[in-house]
């Protein structure tokens, strides 16, 4: 069988066309989200405020590795950061030559505010759908992140990328 279902008949490809449109959503609510800063700091440089918040402090080829990076990009990521005060630079504790890089509490704001404008954002969305609608796509939403391996987040989600 072929068609809409690419030969599946098992409705992947609808599923999919689906989640395409909405994630072009969720990229168009994330982009409005960063406007307020975008003076401050750049897409990728948001992702390694939202990884060092949501992991904690690392070591530089950590975040290089975690945000699939060279060193060097990740290195000069990390410098505009400091130098915007959105990042802080320790010794490590296991060794006096690493250095580890950690929010400031200028980048914990800063993440925070983001993460609070895009809830708000999709927060808008998913009130203007019927309820049962939002509950079935809860389940959805809970069935796709678990196939591809996203842990679920505890409390009030963080909505930035990791």
């Amino acid at each position: 069988m072929s068609g809409r279902d690419g030969g599946h008949g098992d409705g992947v490809d609808e599923v999919t066309s689906a989640l395409l449109t909405a994630s072009r959503l969720l990229v168009a609510i994330s982009v409005r989200s960063l406007t307020a800063v975008e003076d401050t700091v750049t897409m990728p440089q948001f992702r390694l405020l939202v990884v060092l918040a949501s992991q904690g402090p690392a070591k530089l080829v950590t975040l290089a590795g975690l945000l699939e990076v060279n060193p060097s990009t990740a290195m000069r990521m990390v410098d505009r950061l400091a130098a915007a005060g959105l990042v802080d630079r320790h010794a490590s504790p296991d060794s006096g030559r690493e250095i580890r890089i950690q929010l400031s509490a200028a980048g914990r704001d800063l993440v925070d505010d983001v993460t609070a404008r895009r809830r708000a954002g999709i927060a808008e969305v998913v009130a203007r759908m019927p309820p049962g609608q939002r509950h079935a796509l809860v389940a959805a939403l809970r069935a796709f992140t678990e196939a591809g391996g996203e842990p679920p987040v505890g409390g009030l989600a963080r909505l930035g990328w990791t």
